[in-house]
């Protein structure tokens, strides 16, 4: 049988540079280098050797859809919303309240919010 865990993933984004500073801003994510190849795509550490490559293709439509999403988690969920609002960015839970977290039926907190192409992203207090 095999095994795996989790290495990174990958979003094609309009703009690279964009999304790098979205993600830098928001996330606090660092830029490490791309080790697979001299092409545009840029690569931004999630932590335990976990990867977020943003992939320029900006002739491309990029369909979004909330059930598509991917999740971080954080300790301090009170403090990361404060961020969003400081930066002005809007957020919502799961059935698109704004400005609400939700609470799932296991305790978990967690809010949506997008990025510069639309993509969602989840924090939840799941740690």
């Amino acid at each position: 049988m095999h095994t795996f865990s989790f290495n990174h993933i990958a979003l094609s984004v309009k703009d690279v540079n964009e999304s790098v500073e979205f993600y830098q801003m928001v996330l606090h994510l660092k830029e490490i280098k791309n080790t697979a190849s001299d092409s545009k795509t840029r690569w931004l550490s999630l932590g335990e050797g976990k990867q977020l490559h943003l992939i320029p293709n900006p002739n491309t439509e990029i369909k979004i859809n909330k059930a598509v999403h991917f999740a971080l988690a954080t300790s301090n969920m009170n403090s990361f919303v404060k961020h969003l609002v400081d930066l002005k960015i809007d957020y919502s839970d799961w059935r698109n309240t704004p400005n609400k977290n939700y609470v799932r039926k296991d305790g978990i907190r967690q809010v949506y919010f997008q990025d510069t192409n639309g993509y969602w992203i989840e924090i939840n207090d799941d740690i």
